[in-house]
């Protein structure tokens, strides 16, 4: 995500898209990245700046002119979803999509760790975009014109992971018939990222720890420690701590490379990115030199119903599946989306073994569904008490209420059948 340059065309006819898309961009700090332009516009782009067109009118869509110039048509400057997709036209490939307030938090806190050399271990489960927040910190730090080395510790073969990582010289073991740098070498000058840091076996986790603290490697075959210029950064989708008391874990390893955790929540407990992130992988592929979807709202408050196991990754297959049942049509439906994993499904009548009914259009999960309503009665239809006692916000319970409503269910009718 950038800052933003615009107008007070801009300014005065898409208001307050722009000032809420504004207020977002500017909390990470670096302005001036993307150019917003309304299409009565005729002046030329701005170069070297993503330039988004701004076109409000019945038909909305994401138009992508070129890499760096796109059109955004929408209907409601005050819509969710039309911020969720400005905010998505914003981000370039591999830089991070966000709006709900934690993440956005997160980065902040993430541009600033990156003026220093402090190491960073990230936590988070898998596919919650440890990866990207890596690149990120890398691409907002003194040592962004420098490589950026991501290294999965649990792809590598382990017999193997040393003379990776800290590069070998040639005849030093069977097959080594080339001299090899390592991945500390390679990122020297940069950032080296330590994926699944916690798969690495306890004999290389002591040989790591000396290279944070000496700043220095040993290639296999060598006898003399080379000089390396590398900031590590690590990520586990385990807690470290647990390992530690468990013994899988170096515990001097693991207080070198935690000075200064982040944690990614799951997506399921981001509700606010998922919109955004959907649009984002809507705009990364859509076939090229076509309109993107609009994603309806109906569609956007059953993805915010899902669990979201796979997080990240598993909202990437859906929205790719979506943009091939939604072909031809210029909108994504909630017919269009398809989940990975089967959920336990219902319409407005629990679901029985035997009928096994529910259509695509009326899904909810019916536990989550009662429990809200439960809650909701327990609370006397209080939404602001309702959404404090069930740790969500009260635009999340807004839309899932909505989406109830959408699918068909008598919000009336299910509290009567959970009392039954």
């Amino acid at each position: 995500m950038n800052g933003l340059e615009f107008g007070e065309g801009v300014a005065r006819h898409h208001a307050p898209l722009v000032q809420r898309a504004a207020v977002i961009a500017g909390s990470l700090g670096q302005a001036g990245a993307v150019a917003l332009r309304d299409s009565t516009d005729r002046s030329p782009p701005a170069p070297r700046m993503r330039t988004i067109t701004l076109e409000r009118g019945p038909s909305c869509q994401i138009l992508r002119e070129s890499a760096e110039r796109l059109t955004l048509r929408y209907g409601d400057s005050a819509s969710d979803t039309s911020l969720a997709a400005l905010l998505a036209a914003m981000a370039r490939p591999g830089t991070p999509v966000a709006a709900d307030p934690e993440s956005l938090s997160i980065l902040a806190l993430a541009e600033r760790l990156a003026a220093s050399e402090i190491p960073v271990l990230i936590n988070g489960p898998t596919g919650t975009g440890k990866e990207v927040l890596s690149r990120f910190i890398h691409d907002h730090s003194p040592r962004r014109s420098g490589p950026f080395i991501a290294v999965n510790c649990a792809a590598m073969p382990e017999a193997m992971l040393e003379a990776l990582l800290f590069g070998h010289k040639k005849g030093a073991f069977t097959g080594a018939s080339e001299a090899n740098e390592g991945f500390f070498r390679a990122a020297d000058g940069g950032t080296l990222l330590l994926d699944e840091v916690a798969e690495m076996p306890l004999a290389l986790q002591a040989k790591l720890l000396r290279a944070l603290q000496e700043g220095e490697v040993v290639p296999i075959g060598a006898t003399q420690p080379i000089k390396v210029d590398v900031r590590v950064i690590a990520c586990a989708n385990r807690d470290l701590a647990v390992e530690v008391a468990e013994g899988r874990f170096r515990a001097d390893l693991f207080y070198r490379l935690n000075v200064f955790p982040l944690a990614l929540r799951p997506l399921r407990d981001r509700p606010d990115d998922i919109a955004p992130l959907a649009f984002a992988l809507a705009l990364r592929h859509a076939p090229s030199g076509r309109a993107v979807p609009w994603i309806s709202d109906s569609a956007l408050a059953m993805l915010k119903l899902h669990g979201w196991p796979g997080n990240v990754r598993e909202l990437e297959n859906v929205m790719r599946r979506a943009l091939l049942l939604s072909e031809g049509t210029g909108m994504i439906a909630t017919s269009h989306i398809v989940f990975d994993q089967p959920a336990r499904l219902v319409s407005s009548e629990p679901e029985s073994p035997e009928t096994g009914t529910g259509r695509l259009s009326n899904i909810v999960q019916l536990s989550e569904a009662r429990a809200i309503m439960d809650t909701l009665e327990a609370c006397g239809g209080s939404r602001i008490a309702a959404a404090r006692q069930l740790g969500i916000s009260e635009r999340t319970l807004r839309y899932r209420l909505a989406s109830f409503r959408e699918a068909g269910i008598e919000i009336g009718r299910m509290r009567a059948g959970a009392r039954a």
